[in-house]
């Protein structure tokens, strides 16, 4: 879970910065996807863009994940390991649809329930794959879990993760290839002290993509064979991207099968990342860097490329503490701001809106401010956004309005 800090009594505006990157051009619209056929709407320039949040359910316990189904209910996910199901026309379920409480080791802050989403045959098989710290010693695990048979939980793959409860990751989506993505922690505590974010022989600090429809080789699960790093020696094949601190949430957009990643800082930089197939294996830099300045010249090896964020904002000395990655906006509501990237920060709750430009590079803004310590966002089979509130336990419903532009923006480099 996003790490909670106090905040200083003076408030600085933190410095929202846009990396320019010709490797990160962005795609063609393509067919089938809910971008298709929009042609005729025109994007609203991001100054002319807010967001607006509507509570629609209270009384969750610490709500880490939220996912949709295809028969309109959203699936809420709590620290303490059970899941909570939310339906628009009938509110917030009493009762937990699933729960995995004997399973999970909720011992520090970070640990607990930490992602969940259904399988793309959900309707059919009501599979659901889940991230957790699994007790006794807290290790990372992925499994998949038929929704009304918890006790025929399957575990996939763990890592161990005893030393500190901090940087869990715990994201898992699928994608558009239909693989399984998970993303892990460094380890915890700080300086990245097992040095795991540059080293490819563990799991730690990484991006995992996996096949969850074959076996092979006795492990309940398969390598695509297009991984990055399937035929380098030392390596975990499992691994699709490495470098990362504690990508907490991240979120894959249907239209193209690109990563948006927010991962969290150490103190000084908190960051977002965009990262399409063909950027497979990319290193995004911790420990060498955080963000683009150099954290650990240790762990900056010569001839090493690095892949920068496309945004970072400050984190020392202003309410910001820690980046909570969201989801591109693919809804039908809000037609003009369609293709729009969407995060927040769990201290300073502020609304930041990415999107890629035609001619290359990004164009970025601040587009309001989210309920309390926001800790993830979600769409429902519409593409309608919705967001999740941490110790108040509140769920929201996100929509977008069009506003006069104001003056000000985003410092560019």
């Amino acid at each position: 879970m996003p790490r909670r800090r106090s905040r200083p009594a003076t408030m600085l505006a933190g410095l929202f910065v846009l990396t320019m990157s010709a490797l990160l051009l962005p795609p063609a619209p393509l067919a089938g996807t809910a971008s298709a056929g929009t042609s005729h709407t025109r994007a609203a320039p991001l100054a002319e863009l807010t967001v607006v949040s509507e509570q629609v359910a209270f009384g969750l316990q610490r709500p880490i994940a939220i996912a949709g189904l295809p028969d309109g209910r959203m699936l809420i996910a709590e620290k303490n390991g059970t899941v909570r199901a939310y339906h628009p026309d009938t509110g917030l379920a009493a009762a937990p649809v699933l729960d995995l409480t004997a399973r999970i080791d909720t011992s520090d802050n970070e640990r607990g329930l930490l992602g969940i989403t259904p399988a793309p045959n959900f309707a059919r098989t009501g599979m659901l794959y889940v991230a957790y710290t699994s007790l006794p010693a807290g290790a990372l695990t992925l499994a998949r879990v038929p929704i009304s048979a918890p006790d025929r939980l399957q575990v996939l793959l763990t890592q161990e993760h005893a030393e500190y409860g901090n940087h869990n990751g715990g994201q898992v989506a699928f994608g558009r290839d239909g693989y399984l993505y998970w993303s892990t922690g460094d380890g915890g505590h700080a300086n990245d002290p097992f040095k795991s974010g540059q080293n490819l022989g563990t799991l730690l600090g990484k991006i995992l993509r996996i096949d969850v429809n074959r076996s092979c080789g006795g492990k309940p699960y398969c390598v695509p064979s297009d991984n990055p790093f399937v035929r380098t020696a030392g390596a975990r094949p499992e691994i699709w991207l490495y470098g990362l601190r504690n990508p907490w949430k991240f979120s894959i957009d249907p239209a193209d099968n690109s990563l948006w990643i927010g991962d969290v800082g150490q103190g000084l930089i908190e960051e977002i990342n965009h990262i399409r197939p063909a950027q497979r294996g990319a290193n995004l830099g911790w420990s060498c860097k955080e963000g683009t300045p150099v954290f650990d010249e240790t762990q900056c090896r010569p001839g090493v490329r690095l892949t920068d964020p496309i945004v970072e904002y400050d984190h020392y000395m202003t309410e910001n503490c820690s980046i909570i990655g969201g989801l591109v906006y693919r809804g039908s509501v809000t037609p003009e701001a369609r293709g729009t990237y969407i995060a927040s920060d769990y201290c300073s709750t502020r609304a930041f809106a990415v999107r890629p430009k035609s001619t290359g590079g990004y164009e970025s803004a601040e587009i309001g401010t989210f309920p309390t310590q926001p800790t993830a966002f979600g769409a429902d089979v519409n593409g309608e956004l919705y967001v999740l509130s941490d110790l108040p336990g509140w769920l929201s419903k996100v929509r977008f309005e069009r506003v006069q532009a104001a003056g000000g923006g985003v410092a560019n480099r």
